[in-house]
């Protein structure tokens, strides 16, 4: 029963791939017309389905708005009941239906052509109303869904998806969008924080742990206790002249009988690693890694901001 399993899911990857393949094979200049058509557009780009294309639809719009392409979803039941008012007359509109007979799709295909400046078909059926209202025709026919029946949409929406994507990656490559374009439109994910964050986006300005040259063993480490981070600054009038981790008081129990007369200068590490806070995030990654540490000293003219720890950095996602 377990190999059964297997080989049902390994036939349906195996249609969905010559369904893909199929595709490759028959792309051709309609392709070429859509992605200029869309380079060349004034407007915003409209992606129009019903039922599974509308969920395909969604995920396009996703991927056209985070690479650069202004994108937005329009349900084609609710076209024809107010929100064909989204559209403008400079906007390209690419309509979804494997069909392209469906009678959403036909009712509300001459609006759409009043209202926008070219209509793109993605369609399995050159034949259909919505291929011959189209000014261009993305053929997305599959000589078989990978459902046992024939009748769920599967390998016809690998298909919608695929060419979606072929379009999205297109259009990047003709614009030259390049990773920092992207990580505008994804400040938030591991890209846009390699590029854009900087030191300052991970200190925390109430987490600075110091003493002064003059404190004893009491308050170094009751400091230290408190950092969470095994490390504390210690300043003289408000300058950084060292540090003091919890390395520097396992060397001083070693080499003490008793440390209760030790003042912090005595044991601290001397010309401790600094970085700008306005300094990138990835650049923090690769002092530490440079200097085989786990923490760098933030400051800004000089002055100390925070702690940048080894830990914090990879767990946000730092390169």
């Amino acid at each position: 029963m377990k190999n059964s399993i297997l080989e049902h899911g390994l036939e349906t990857i195996s249609i969905e791939l010559q369904q893909l393949i199929e595709l490759k094979n028959r792309l051709n200049s309609q392709f070429i017309y859509a992605v200029e058509a869309i380079l060349d557009g004034k407007g915003k780009l409209v992606i129009v389905g019903i039922g599974k294309s509308a969920h395909i639809a969604t995920k396009m719009v996703a991927t056209f708005n985070s690479t650069g392409t202004p994108s937005q979803f329009l349900h084609a039941s609710e076209a024809i009941h107010g929100d064909l008012g989204l559209l403008q007359k400079e906007d390209i509109v690419i309509i979804i239906s494997n069909s392209g007979n469906s009678p959403e799709i036909k009712s509300s295909i001459p609006f759409i052509k009043n209202l926008s400046s070219k209509i793109i078909a993605l369609t399995g059926n050159k034949e259909s109303f919505l291929a011959k209202e189209s000014d261009i025709i993305l053929d997305a026919s599959v000589s078989q869904e990978a459902c046992p029946n024939n009748l769920a949409p599967t390998s016809s929406t690998t298909v919608q998806m695929v060419l979606g994507d072929a379009l999205a990656v297109a259009l990047m490559k003709e614009r030259n969008f390049t990773d920092a374009d992207f990580a505008n439109f994804h400040p938030g994910g591991n890209l846009g924080k390699n590029l854009f964050w900087t030191v300052e986006h991970l200190i925390k300005n109430d987490e600075k742990p110091f003493v002064n040259v003059e404190s004893n063993m009491k308050e170094v480490i009751l400091s230290l206790s408190k950092a969470k981070n095994g490390i504390t600054v210690v300043l003289e009038n408000e300058t950084i002249v060292g540090v003091i981790t919890d390395g520097d008081l396992r060397r001083m129990l070693v080499k003490y009988d008793d440390f209760r007369v030790l003042k912090a200068k005595e044991i601290m590490s001397k010309n401790p690693k600094t970085i700008s806070i306005f300094e990138k995030a990835s650049k923090a990654l690769e002092m530490l890694k440079e200097n085989n540490i786990g923490q760098l000293i933030a400051v800004e003219n000089n002055q100390y901001k925070g702690i940048i720890d080894l830990h914090q950095l990879l767990e946000e996602g730092i390169k």
